[in-house]
C-alpha cells in the first residue's frame, strides 16, 4: 500500500508496542505513529500557550519511558548508528536522563498549577461563581464562549484548537459569573494525557455549573457515544456531581423536525437540555436564563450595623461584592438590604457580627 499510494507516514488507529512500531518501520521504509502519537502531534500543533506545550512534553517523555528500554535494545542490535542521535545509550542512562527532563517540567508545572489555585481562591474571595464549557472537541464550546463573552477566542473547524483554559467576567440578568472555555474531549484519549492536561481540566471540577456541547447536526449515533465518552471524561475528573446544563448546538444547520426528533431521542439522557446555535444566536437568552436559575441561589440578607469609623469603608466593600436594593442612614446606625451568593452572604455576616451589628437572611426570590 506504500508503494502503491506514495505514502510517507502510516497512522494505526490503536495503540503499536515498540517492537511492532520498529518491525513496520523497517518493512515499509516510512514513519510509523500510532494513535497516540498522532494525537500528540496535533496537540503539538496546537499548543500556543508555555504550559500547553509543557504538558504535551510531558507526556511524549513518559510515553517514551514506557518504551525506552525496548528502543535502546532494538537500536543497539540493528545497523543504524547512534539513538535519536545522542549515540548508543545503555537503557538505564537513558531513562534517567528522560526522568530528569519530567522532574523538571513537573516542577515548572507545580509552580503554574499553584500561581492558578492562587487566581481561584482570589476570585472565591471577591464571590464569583464559576461556569465551565465542557464537551466533545469540535461541539463548537469556542464558537458559545464568544457569543456569551465577545472575547474572540479562535475558532477553527480543526481539532483541539482549544489547549488552555481562556477565562472571563460574564453579566446575566445583573448578576457576574466567571465563564471558562475548556480543552475539547476525545474518544480513547489517553490516560496519560489526561493525567498531563489535569491542571487544565481541574477548572472543570471546580466550577459550580458545567455547560457540556454536544454537536446535534451529527448522526444520532455519533452523537451518543461522544456523549457516552463526555461523560466518563467528566466521571474520571470527579466533576460528576457538579451541574450541568447541556446545549445541543448548530440547530441552524439541521430541519425543524430533524431538530425534533433528535431531541426526543437525547432528552432523556440529557441534564437540563437546551437547543441552540451559538453562531447565529439562537436561544442564548433562554441559556443565560437556565444558567441564572442554576446558579441563583442568591439569598437575601438585612443587617443593620452602628456608625463608626469602620462603617464607611464595609459599606464600600459591600457594594462591590452584592447587589444592594435598599441602604437608609438613621441617627446611629445604617440600614442595609442586599442579594449576594451564599459564599459572600457568610462573609457579610462574619463582618456585621464583628461590628457589634445584627443580620437576617432569606432566600432571595
Amino acid at each position: 500500500m506504500v508503494k502503491e499510494t506514495g505514502a510517507d507516514k502510516v497512522i494505526f488507529d490503536n495503540s503499536l508496542r515498540t517492537l511492532q512500531n520498529y518491525n513496520l518501520a523497517k518493512a515499509t521504509k516510512v514513519e510509523i505513529a500510532d494513535r497516540f502519537q498522532l494525537i500528540l502531534e496535533i496537540f503539538a500543533r496546537r499548543a500556543t500557550t508555555t504550559e500547553a506545550q509543557m504538558q504535551i512534553q510531558l507526556a511524549t517523555l513518559r510515553n517514551e519511558l514506557k518504551h525506552a528500554r525496548e528502543k535502546v535494545r532494538l537500536c543497539r542490535g540493528s545497523e543504524q548508528p547512534g539513538f535519536m542521535g545522542l549515540g548508543v545509550y545503555e537503557a538505564d542512562v537513558y531513562r534517567d536522563a528522560i526522568k530528569l527532563q519530567v522532574q523538571t517540567i513537573l516542577k515548572k508545572l507545580a509552580t503554574i498549577r499553584t500561581k492558578r489555585i492562587l487566581q481561584r481562591e482570589r476570585r472565591t474571595e471577591l464571590g464569583f461563581l464559576s461556569v465551565s464549557l465542557a464537551g466533545y472537541t469540535s461541539a463548537g464550546k469556542s464558537t458559545l464562549f464568544n457569543a456569551l463573552t465577545e472575547a474572540g477566542v479562535m475558532i477553527d473547524k480543526s481539532l483541539f484548537t482549544t489547549l488552555s483554559t481562556t477565562t472571563r467576567i460574564v453579566g446575566f440578568s445583573n448578576r457576574k459569573f466567571l465563564l471558562t472555555d475548556t480543552v475539547g474531549f476525545i474518544d480513547r484519549l489517553p490516560l496519560s494525557l489526561i493525567d498531563a492536561f489535569h491542571s487544565t481540566l481541574e477548572e472543570t471540577i471546580y466550577s459550580d455549573l458545567i455547560i457540556l456541547v454536544l454537536d446535534l447536526k451529527e448522526p444520532l449515533e455519533l452523537i451518543e457515544k461522544k456523549l457516552c465518552v463526555c461523560k466518563d471524561t467528566i466521571n474520571h475528573l470527579s466533576a460528576d456531581g457538579i451541574p450541568q446544563i447541556t446545549v445541543l448546538n448548530k440547530v441552524d444547520r439541521l430541519s425543524l423536525e430533524e431538530t425534533e426528533q433528535k431531541f426526543e431521542a437525547l432528552k432523556d439522557k440529557l441534564q437540563n437540555p437546551i437547543l441552540i446555535s451559538a453562531k447565529k444566536g439562537i436561544n442564548l437568552d433562554v441559556l443565560k436564563t437556565q444558567i441564572v436559575g442554576l446558579l441563583e441561589n442568591y439569598v437575601k440578607g438585612h443587617f443593620v450595623v452602628p456608625l463608626t469609623e469602620e462603617v464607611l469603608p464595609f459599606l464600600s466593600w459591600v457594594h462591590k461584592k452584592a447587589e444592594v436594593k435598599k441602604e437608609e442612614f438613621l441617627c446611629d446606625c445604617v440600614e442595609v438590604t442586599f442579594e449576594v451568593n451564599p459564599q459572600v452572604a457568610e462573609q457579610i455576616r462574619s463582618k456585621v457580627e464583628k461590628l457589634n451589628g445584627k443580620y437576617t437572611q432569606s432566600v432571595s426570590c
